[in-house]
């Protein structure tokens, strides 16, 4: 495939990766970290996440479709994959020879699971979320299953509020009557709640990837995304020129326009117009106008000595952007795009 000059490149620290899975999986205590890698790792790359992950010695792995359990059985035992969003009947056999193991949701999943063998199975236990799971009422569904995890998913940990002690005590009297290898509970907000929250394995997610679940990682998870961008144009406009879509932006003097690659194609949504920024140096260059589809501008009066084919950073420190736009860490991560020149430092 023919090599061209990239416009845009997304940088993956994978030394943050491991010390964010390393400092967790410490947070957890007696407990082990796992890692959730759904989404194709949060938008990161599930393969080259996954590979760093086992060498540093995560040994649990969640995705959320057999899809994405297919795409890295090769790189850990498929045992070590889990697949939160339960199996379809139609899906038994496939997954049976794969050798991932099913979070089995509903009464309906159990009761396929046992009808097709039996087979070794984690079980999520729905403590409060309404989402999935397996009610505290119909937990007699259970008895003989062979579960290896028995799983349930904080809704509000992120907070302190008295629905994390509510859904603790529904876990742990639920944990002292249905048998199982091993409990889970805790995301990565959750780890913070304290050893209570632990049990034997937590799975962290967001801040695995940089992402700050609650105020008090801020001091030790470390950023993973680094975005830069080429300025595909650099021009000077008078007062009173209008930029970008509906005019929304008018210069107020003379100013230096940049125009880089990068929009909601590339996770970079509409919300950053007038927000966003971009640095060199040191120096702040603000979005202005709105962002389009793979357009962004820039006010360059800072730094005027750019030209065309220079590379600035674009900002995407993800509490701060998440604070700008109004968009969850979440949504930050997982919405960058795959047109972007890729590179694990």
């Amino acid at each position: 495939m023919t090599e061209f000059e990239p416009s845009l490149r997304l940088h993956h620290d994978g030394e943050a990766l491991v010390s964010n899975w390393r400092a967790l999986d410490a947070r957890s205590g007696d407990a082990r970290a796992g890692a959730a890698v759904k989404a194709n790792g949060y938008g990161l790359g599930a393969r080259e996440v996954v590979t760093r992950l086992r060498d540093a010695g995560c040994r649990d792995f969640f995705v959320a479709h057999w899809a994405e359990a297919e795409f890295i059985a090769d790189l850990v035992p498929p045992s070590w994959i889990s697949v939160l969003n339960g199996i379809a009947q139609a899906d038994i056999p496939a997954a049976q020879a794969l050798g991932a193991i099913p979070v089995l949701n509903t009464p309906e999943q159990v009761s396929n699971w046992r009808s097709a063998g039996g087979w070794r199975c984690h079980v999520m236990l729905d403590s409060g979320i309404n989402r999935l799971g397996v009610a505290p009422d119909q937990t007699g569904i259970l008895a003989d299953l062979d579960i290896d995890i028995l799983l349930s998913h904080l809704a509000s940990a992120d907070e302190d509020v008295a629905q994390n002690a509510r859904q603790l005590e529904i876990f742990a009297e639920a944990r002292s009557h249905i048998r199982a290898q091993r409990y889970s509970f805790a995301n990565s907000a959750g780890i913070m709640l304290g050893a209570a929250y632990h049990f034997d394995l937590t799975r962290p997610g967001l801040s695995l990837y940089g992402g700050i679940a609650r105020p008090e990682m801020a001091e030790w998870i470390k950023p993973v995304v680094r975005l830069s961008a080429r300025l595909l144009q650099v021009r000077d406009l008078p007062a009173g020129a209008m930029v970008g879509y509906n005019a929304t932006h008018v210069c107020s003097k003379e100013t230096r326009v940049g125009t880089i690659s990068m929009g909601y194609a590339d996770g970079y949504m509409r919300a950053f117009s007038a927000k966003g920024r971009a640095w060199v140096d040191g120096l702040e260059l603000p979005v202005i106008g709105r962002v389009s589809m793979d357009l962004v501008t820039l006010d360059l009066n800072a730094a005027p000595a750019l030209r065309e084919g220079d590379w600035v950073n674009v900002d995407y420190d993800l509490v701060t952007a998440s604070e700008l736009t109004g968009l969850s860490q979440y949504e930050l991560l997982t919405l960058l795009g795959d047109r972007s020149s890729r590179f694990w430092i």
